[in-house]
């Protein structure tokens, strides 16, 4: 692999400007500067840097996952019944508490993720980033769900239990599970909601760093060094 990845400029160099009488007269500028192995092992991982430590910084903050409606966590699905049964009670108080304790817990955890990653991104091999440097665009969080999806679960979930015990939500969750599940002709709940809030966190987490991916990748501007820019360009000219 180290061999092939070696190989993979000179290749690209040989194939793209042999035999082609116009790129002597392109200006240097505007021709593509090939990167080296070191570099492109390099620019990939600083780019898996830049995405992940932006994503964890945003989902993180206040309102991070509260405020973001694509990935807010609300009731779990098989909870929805209990839900609009309570509210219907007079609980909506209870059922919003439970929703911001939710999110804000999903926030609290969010900050454990990033020496994670690091780890991950330090761990990467000259396959790996073959892989994720040419391969779909979610390469690189497919590459992060399967190297860190486990250690996220054990750093976040005292975390979650943690943030859930604050308002109270993981009590008045319990209960209200164990009530409804004691109906005759009902779909059981699960009534440990930090499992489900860590499962959602860890969700949130990959699906923003998706975008981050997604915007390295087609978005020129987003390449913030010109090692990025390097490395990048020349992905995008072996997939052309």
């Amino acid at each position: 692999m180290k061999t092939l990845l070696l190989l993979i400029p000179a290749l690209f160099f040989s194939s793209a400007f042999s035999g082609n009488t116009q790129t002597s007269n392109t200006p240097a500028k505007y021709q593509l500067q090939l990167p080296s192995t070191s570099e492109i092992g390099k620019g990939l991982k600083d780019a898996l840097l830049q995405g992940t430590s932006k994503s964890t910084d945003q989902l993180s903050a206040v309102n991070g996952f509260f405020g973001n409606a694509a990935i807010k966590i609300v009731f779990p699905p098989e909870a929805k019944n209990a839900e609009k049964t309570l509210r219907g009670l007079g609980f909506n108080k209870l059922c919003d508490n439970v929703i911001l304790s939710l999110n804000r817990a999903a926030e609290d955890a969010a900050k454990q993720a990033k020496p994670i990653f690091i780890g991950a991104i330090k761990k990467m091999t000259l396959q790996d980033v073959d892989k994720i440097l040419f391969g779909p665009q979610d390469a690189a969080t497919q590459y992060f769900r399967q190297a860190t999806s486990a250690q996220l679960v054990l750093a976040f979930k005292p975390v979650i239990n943690a943030s859930l015990a604050k308002v109270g939500a993981a009590k008045y969750y319990g209960d209200a599970a164990g009530e409804y599940n004691k109906l005759p002709f009902v779909k059981r709940i699960n009534p440990d909601l930090s499992d489900y809030a860590t499962q959602k966190a860890i969700d949130g987490l990959f699906y923003q760093i998706a975008l981050e991916e997604l915007n390295i990748r087609k978005n020129i501007g987003a390449r913030s060094t010109p090692l990025l820019q390097k490395v990048f360009a020349f992905a995008d000219s072996k997939k052309h």
